[in-house]
């Protein structure tokens, strides 16, 4: 920051405040131990049984909470969530590894294209439910 308060500025947001480094929110971590689970299209559910209020949690960041209740209203996908918060997917990874440790969400990862039957035979199938 220079004397004249001109640094001053660039760590703050008239519309938002104060600016929130991502590294802070993460305490400077960037990986979380679930990291191979969360691809962009994995999908994110609150865990249905935890039914103890999350905002109640001191643990918990705001950022967190917010994740769960987003995902509690209907499950969403790495990427939806990071769109929403407007925070970076990495941050929101870290974040999600977090609660994934406390079991308050679940991931579940689409099925691979590898595993999904081939179209050929399900044309088949099509084709013979048809004729039935």
């Amino acid at each position: 920051m220079t004397a004249d308060g001109e640094g001053a500025a660039r760590w703050f947001d008239d519309a938002a405040g104060p600016v929130v480094r991502p590294y802070a929110m993460t305490r400077g971590r960037t990986r979380s131990a679930a990291e191979g689970k969360l691809d962009l299209i994995a999908v994110v559910v609150a865990d249905s049984v935890t039914h103890v209020p999350v905002a109640a949690d001191q643990t918990l960041s705001p950022e967190h909470i917010d994740i769960v209740e987003l995902s509690r209203d209907s499950p969403q996908s790495v990427a939806e969530l990071a769109a929403e918060l407007d925070l970076p997917v990495g941050v929101v990874r870290v974040l999600i590894g977090d609660l994934l440790h406390a079991a308050l969400v679940r991931v579940s990862r689409p099925v691979p294209p590898a595993e999904l039957p081939d179209e050929r035979i399900l044309r088949e199938v099509i084709n013979g439910l048809r004729a039935l």
